[in-house]
């Protein structure tokens, strides 16, 4: 079963991607900023935190310096897929300025219609409503 992480470097400005598998591991950064040291002890923070097995966190004694199977790619073309579609993006902005403008124009109508009178309503009730008061009895003395 394959896992994908994603992590962020603010400091280096570096978005990594870990796909891990029970056989290899693949680590995608946006960027070469990570120096030989830096790529090691990542990945031994992520052997230790379980995102990775703890067979890719060994150094061979001689080779390429990372574990067999553990592979570091500079490499873009994976935030490609999680970048919304260009014309969904599109569509979507076109609508939140339609009903914006939507919105807009019925609350400039509203307050139009409240101006003109045409909105306004008395306190007084029509003539022809029939008006009962109430009168309290004061005690005698």
């Amino acid at each position: 079963m394959s896992h994908r992480y994603e992590f962020y470097f603010a400091d280096l400005d570096t978005l990594v991607r870990v796909e891990s598998s029970p056989d290899d591991v693949t680590i995608r950064a946006t960027r070469d900023t990570f120096s030989e040291r830096r790529k090691l002890s990542f990945i031994h923070e992520l052997a230790a935190e379980g995102f990775i097995s703890e067979n890719c966190a060994w150094v061979p004694a001689v080779g390429s310096g990372f574990a067999p199977g553990v592979r570091w790619r500079i490499d873009v073309t994976w935030l490609k897929d999680s970048l919304p579609d260009q014309a969904c993006a599109r569509r979507f902005m076109l609508r939140l300025l339609g009903g914006a403008t939507l919105l807009w124009l019925l609350l400039l109508a509203g307050v139009a219609w409240r101006a003109t009178g045409s909105g306004s309503h008395s306190t007084h009730p029509p003539a022809n409503f029939p008006v009962i008061s109430v009168h309290h009895a004061r005690p005698a003395s």
